[in-house]
């Protein structure tokens, strides 16, 4: 290795800053661009040292070798992915789509070494004894090849990376392009256009024009959740929610350089001939092979089990809101799409006297991060600790240093939590550096938490609804299955979990969100001081299960939507919006408009981890309800059930198939039955 790849490689694998995280500050799109290509031709050397290993093949020279082989190239590539969602620019962007390619023919190649396989096989049909996290890993990898193709003629190999390519390249281009035409999108509003408007939102809506270079007086409301959900809640101008709601619900549908309407089509045709070839009859086939559902029997069980038991809970809930619309309007309002957030918020406050806005002041962000790393160093024992030495990638993002209850670092945790342009919307947990161990030592994880939640302005710090604040539990609880991770192996370590059980840790901390002992602890009005009252928390526990019900169906027909893009045959070759219309209808009780569409800025399903598995929100739902009801038997703070969780959940990561770990906790099978009692259904 030459200075310069000395060079490369200490800006990526052991870095000279605190627990080797990345130096954002010395690294550009160029040095990532080496670092990949570098990373790439150590790996061929590594594989191709175990390839010719004239020793014969046994579980660490072949399994754990191939395990820790291309640390530079995963390092590199992570971090790549990593700012192309939280802090792109052109270079980052023109990076991505040069590059995505070009990697996955790498790790295709790298897949389908026939020598790298035999010696897979050999290792797998020995049938070694070995412990349960080393069986898993010789299981995955194994299963790795074949489903990577390793079985596949030379014809087929070359079929399949081309294919391979050609879904990294297109991927790319869908979150590309979905960013831009959110970024793109700008509703300029004069002081007439603001009726019903909080002066919070209207702040927060004035500063955004100011940011765009206009001149007091205007008002700017764009695509990004803080503005558009707002908006379409409290504004009393039918017009402009609607304005707003279909520029929304058309995203990537014009003609055009951003539009996603053939990439669509063939992003499923590609990932259903992927399946084909590999012997699956379709892609949901292929996909949930790895998952706790098995096949798409399973999945359609659960959705059709809910929407029987929600479906007529649902449609009264559609009726009260329509009713109230009705009452303020008149016996003759035609209810729309656009009207639902409206007015179910005007029935939300008639009926418990709750507002979203009432609460914010109550909701200071670094009060809730406070409380939601006191509710962790509550029930776990950990500390988070900023460090403003360990570098950043842009002056939004914190840092902190997490710790054990016997002092024992345990990882870095990254916070980034405002909307930018250069950054994807929503809110997600990501790993910079998984978890594992080797000869070296127990190297710990480095992973963060993105968000877009509500700025701060001039006149306020950032003030959250109570939304954003189980939303941001739910993100730490991602954090936390990373934090926690204690596996031997990176692939097995932390959120690298079946995807329709990654969402339990998440979704198990959203549960505190209505917890009063839980809110007491942090809740206080940012000016005055003020604990957020009594009565108000009682509120929050009373409303809870407002439009639940509705809420559940809606995203049964996003499961219902991937199914029917992924339980496929036969390639599409039809119209999207009547496929999107008829996928979902069971589940819909308030069809949109025959122009808008969502499957073409669904990023989920077409160009992350839940293609097939979107259904798993709900699946680890039912989980969630009955894992929290252990806590509720036992206390929400008891330290000895949270020290089981963290034991037997938390800390194993894909180590065994997550029933096993499940059954490892609960001491049981989970049931549906939980969850509709938690949500009013029982």
């Amino acid at each position: 290795m030459n200075a310069h790849d000395t060079a490369i490689s200490s800006l990526f694998v052991q870095p000279q800053t605190i627990h080797h995280t990345f130096p954002f500050d010395k690294i550009s799109a160029q040095t990532i661009e080496e670092a990949l290509r570098q990373g790439i031709d150590e790996h061929r050397v590594e594989i191709e040292a175990i390839a010719t290993n004239t020793d014969a093949p046994t579980f660490e020279n072949t399994i754990v070798a191939l395990e820790h082989s291309g640390r530079l190239l995963a390092d590199a590539h992570s971090l790549l992915s990593n700012l192309f969602s939280a802090c792109t620019d052109d270079a980052i962007d023109a990076l991505c789509e040069k590059m995505s390619p070009i990697i996955a023919r790498h790790h295709t190649e790298m897949a389908l070494d026939e020598r790298i396989f035999k010696r897979v096989k050999a290792v797998y049909d020995s049938h070694p004894q070995l412990d349960a996290e080393d069986t898993m890993l010789l299981k995955e990898t194994y299963e790795g090849y074949v489903r990577s193709g390793a079985l596949l003629d030379d014809a087929g190999k070359a079929r399949l990376k081309a294919i391979n390519e050609e879904l990294a390249r297109l991927t790319m281009r869908f979150s590309q392009n979905h960013l831009k035409e959110t970024n793109a999108y700008e509703m300029w509003l004069c002081e007439d256009e603001l009726e019903g408007l909080p002066d919070d939102v209207k702040a927060r809506a004035a500063e955004a024009a100011k940011a765009r270079g206009a001149e007091d007086g205007k008002w700017l409301i764009t695509l990004a959740a803080p503005s558009y959900g707002p908006f379409m809640m409290y504004s009393s101008r039918r017009d402009l929610r609607q304005r707003l709601y279909m520029a929304y619900q058309i995203q990537c549908t014009h003609e055009g350089e951003t539009s996603n309407m053939d990439i669509v089509p063939r992003l499923v045709n590609l990932r259903l001939e992927k399946a084909q070839l590999l012997g699956y009859k379709n892609y949901a086939e292929y996909a949930l092979v790895h998952r706790m559902a098995a096949r798409p029997e399973s999945v359609y069980a659960l959705l059709n089990s809910l929407i029987e038991g929600y479906k007529p809970a649902a449609k009264r809930e559609l009726a009260d809101v329509l009713a109230k619309a009705q009452q303020i309007e008149g016996n003759d309002f035609s209810f729309e799409p656009w009207d639902y957030a409206y007015y179910s918020r005007l029935l939300k406050q008639e009926r418990f006297n709750l507002d979203p806005e009432m609460l914010r002041p109550y909701f200071e962000l670094s009060k809730v991060k406070q409380g939601i790393f006191g509710l962790a160093e509550k029930l776990y024992g950990i500390r988070l600790e900023r460090n403003s030495q360990i570098p950043v990638y842009h002056p939004d993002v914190e840092a902190y240093e997490v710790y054990d209850a016997d002092g024992r670092f345990l990882a870095v945790f990254y916070y980034d939590p405002f909307p930018r342009s250069n950054k994807q919307s929503g809110a997600w947990m990501t790993t910079y550096r998984e978890q594992y161990r080797d000869k070296a030592g127990d190297h710990r994880p480095h992973v963060a938490v993105v968000t877009n939640f509500t700025p701060p302005t001039a006149l306020k710090p950032a003030l959250l609804t109570h939304g954003e604040v189980q939303t941001l539990l739910h993100e730490f609880g991602h954090a936390l299955h990373g934090i926690f991770a204690d596996t031997r192996y990176a692939s097995l370590s932390g959120t690298n979990v079946y995807w329709d059980f990654v969402e339990l840790p998440s979704q198990f901390m959203e549960n505190y969100a209505v917890e009063k002992d839980f809110l007491r602890t942090f809740a206080c009005h940012y000016v005055t001081g003020e604990p957020l009252p009594d009565e108000l928390l009682e509120r929050i526990r009373e409303s809870r299960n407002f439009g639940v019900a509705y809420a559940c169906l809606r995203q049964v027909s996003f499961g219902l939507l991937d199914m029917a893009w992924y339980d496929r045959a036969e390639p599409f070759a039809g119209d999207i919006q009547a496929f999107e219309h008829q996928a979902w209808k069971e589940a819909v009780l308030l069809p949109p408009p025959s122009a808008c569409l969502m499957s073409t800025q669904f990023g989920h399903i077409m160009t992350g981890g839940y293609s097939a598995g979107y259904y798993s929100y709900k699946w680890a739902e039912v989980l969630d309800a009955d894992a929290f009801a252990v806590f509720q038997e036992s206390g929400i703070f008891n330290t000895a059930t949270a020290s089981r969780f963290r034991k037997e959940v938390l800390s194993q990561g894909g180590t065994r198939h997550p029933a096993v770990l499940y059954r490892n906790f609960r001491g049981s099978d989970p049931t549906i039955e939980a969850l509709m009692r938690r949500d009013g259904i029982l």
